[in-house]
């Protein structure tokens, strides 16, 4: 590897907050046991139910998390943004990393691929970077319970506002036709809820962009309060 290659690398992985307590000699473990990989636009990083021997990290780019029900029909659940793990660790028992979900790359995109099982007996055995793990299972648990919110407890009011406060860059990234795809509601109630919320000067919109001119208010709508109209 050449070493301005090298020292790509390495910036790499000193940009991520999860190694930022590691010092330079454990940083150049790293070093040592990963790889960065590219990816174009629309790839599958996995599949669900596969079995991985690599912890990922997305560096740039965006990544799109999904299940496939019964019906073939896409299941979205949520984003993956850069300095963020993908890997959905649930426990350091096991020799390999079971993918719950489908990945898929939204953007171009680079990955950090570090090999698992030195990274497990290297860090994590060794009570290193645990705190860290910690944060990661508790903010997918987070996620998860976003999750279940958005389909079994929102109404279509709740689940725009709650993307909008959670999701602005997306959702003004998309076509309203793949908002409604990935809130599982219909093309018209998507923009049904956008008039109200515009109306009742909670958001505007610009361009087709939407603004948000009263981010407390937006937030009151998906955690248990109703706007009239």
């Amino acid at each position: 590897m050449l070493q301005t290659e090298i020292e790509k690398k390495l910036q790499y992985i000193k940009n991520l907050s999860f190694f930022k307590t590691l010092d330079d000699g454990q940083i150049g473990n790293i070093l040592e046991i990963s790889i960065i990989k590219e990816y174009p636009k629309n790839s599958i990083l996995y599949y669900e139910n596969d079995t991985k021997n690599k912890v990922y990290f997305l560096l740039s780019g965006l990544l799109k998390v999904y299940k496939i029900d019964k019906y073939e029909n896409e299941i979205f659940l949520y984003h993956i943004y850069e300095n963020h793990m993908i890997s959905e660790l649930t426990t350091i028992e096991n020799d390999t990393i079971y993918c719950f979900s489908n990945a898929e790359f939204v953007e171009d995109s680079v990955i950090l691929e570090i090999d698992y099982d030195k990274f497990r007996n290297d860090f994590l055995s060794k009570g290193l970077l645990n705190h860290e793990f910690i944060k990661e299972i508790l903010q997918k648990n987070s996620q998860l319970h976003c999750i279940v919110n958005r389909e079994l407890v929102f109404d279509a009011t709740a689940k725009v506002a709650f993307m909008l406060h959670d999701d602005l860059k997306i959702f003004n990234s998309k076509k309203r036709h793949e908002v409604s795809f990935m809130l599982h509601i219909q093309p018209e109630t998507l923009s049904r809820v956008l008039k109200k919320l515009s109306r009742n000067s909670i958001i505007e919109i610009e361009n087709s962009k939407v603004i948000i001119k009263d981010e407390k208010a937006l937030k009151r709508i998906y955690m248990g309060d109703i706007i009239d109209g």
